[in-house]
């Protein structure tokens, strides 16, 4: 009908009428078991609906996180839990399809996605168990100034498909690891435009989400995941026009090294630009170029549709602050002891959650490092002992 409003209409019709209140039957038993009444009203549970107990938990389904978890095992500790964010356990090498991982820990050169599913499969064996989608929220007991009152453990809050609740546990393993610097935080000023990446993000654009990430890009970095970036750019059959840092060289370290000869000089021919940094990126819909400037004042325009920052890794260290370790000034991760127990009792951290950026293979050593100290730890509290001082 022309000229009729229904909005108007619906609110005229329903002025003036009540409506009982839906009552949330979770809520209502939770008041009932507490001897409240609600009248029928939906309130928020006052506490969270899942509890449960463990010796030990993780935090974090990364290399170093699954291999905390494998060594914990054979040390012979049962009650485990690993937690992760992500839908699927393994961390960062899932995406990283190139070869290169388990060098150092398993004498092998295997796909990031191979290495990934080696650790999920022997934790699978070694009847661990984890659970993913699950991202812990906090510290419930944060906030008690004492930490000798913690030495009966650490109480975390999380939330995951199945809801809310609370973890209970002996001792925590900290295996969150880094992430990259996105441009937002490098302050580079310019558009924001389709097309700009981390390469956590092209991973997953490409070989998660099947998705076109451009025809020419420029990788911001000169590091190994830079390397790792041009892999994945090569793989997808896009051009990279150079790789730019703002050092007077790259930071690719033996036996590393050999990888940039090939890739970078022989396979694809990338130039590497030292002594410049990216300082505006233009384009509206789509990265149409940028421009870079040198140490002594020179600017040039480059035209690329996508642009990739790499490494300059920021420690993923929320949880740490939050629960009140001690931060390193200079590496923003943990400071740790040479068991890698932390400055608060029963808190150990493995992973590139220490300083910023080392390889997968280092992270898992790591890992069967920290739990292997985390093993002495529990002996110690075990026998009724005090813990040995920081």
């Amino acid at each position: 009908m022309p000229g009729f409003n229904c909005h108007a209409a619906l609110v005229s019709s329903l002025r003036g009428r009540s409506f009982p209140a839906r009552s949330n039957p979770i809520v209502s038993r939770e008041a009932a078991s507490l001897g409240l009444d609600t009248g029928g009203a939906a309130t928020r549970p006052t506490r969270p609906a899942l509890a449960t107990t463990y010796k030990v938990l993780i935090i974090g389904a990364g290399p170093a996180g699954l291999s905390a978890a494998i060594e914990l095992k054979k040390q012979g500790i049962r009650d485990i839990l690993v937690v992760d964010r992500e839908p699927e356990a393994g961390g960062m090498p899932r995406f990283c399809h190139h070869t290169g991982f388990g060098r150092e820990d398993l004498w092998r050169m295997w796909s990031g996605p191979k290495y990934a599913k080696h650790y999920r499969d022997l934790a699978e064996k070694m009847d661990v168990e984890v659970r993913t989608s699950t991202t812990v929220l906090g510290w419930e007991d944060s906030l008690t100034p004492a930490l000798s009152q913690r030495e009966k453990g650490h109480t975390l809050e999380f939330t995951s498909p199945s809801g809310l609740g609370v973890v209970n546990a002996q001792a925590v393993l900290l295996a969150t690891g880094v992430r990259e610097r996105p441009r937002s935080a490098r302050l580079i000023p310019g558009k924001r435009p389709q097309g700009i990446y981390t390469t956590g993000s092209l991973q997953r654009f490409i070989y998660q989400e099947h998705l076109p990430v451009g025809k020419r890009a420029v990788i911001v970095g000169a590091e190994l995941v830079s390397l790792s970036a041009l892999m994945t750019l090569m793989g997808a059959k896009v051009d990279c026009a150079m790789m730019i840092t703002e050092e007077a060289k790259h930071q690719i370290e033996f036996p590393y090294v050999a990888m940039k000869w090939i890739l970078a000089d022989i396979l694809s021919r990338t130039p590497i630009v030292t002594n410049a940094r990216v300082t505006n990126i233009f384009g509206q819909k789509q990265v149409e170029g940028i421009e870079i400037t040198r140490k002594d004042g020179t600017k040039q325009l480059v035209e690329c549709d996508s642009v990739i920052f790499t490494g300059n890794w920021i420690p993923e260290h929320e949880l740490a602050r939050m629960g009140g370790l001690q931060i390193h000034p200079v590496t923003k991760g943990p400071v740790i002891d040479r068991n890698f127990h932390s400055t608060v009792k029963g808190v150990f951290v493995a992973g590139n959650l220490l300083r910023g950026v080392e390889t997968a293979d280092r992270c898992a050593l790591e890992g069967k490092w920290a739990a292997r100290g985390m093993a002495k730890y529990l002996e110690i509290v075990s026998t009724g002992k005090s813990p040995v001082s920081q």
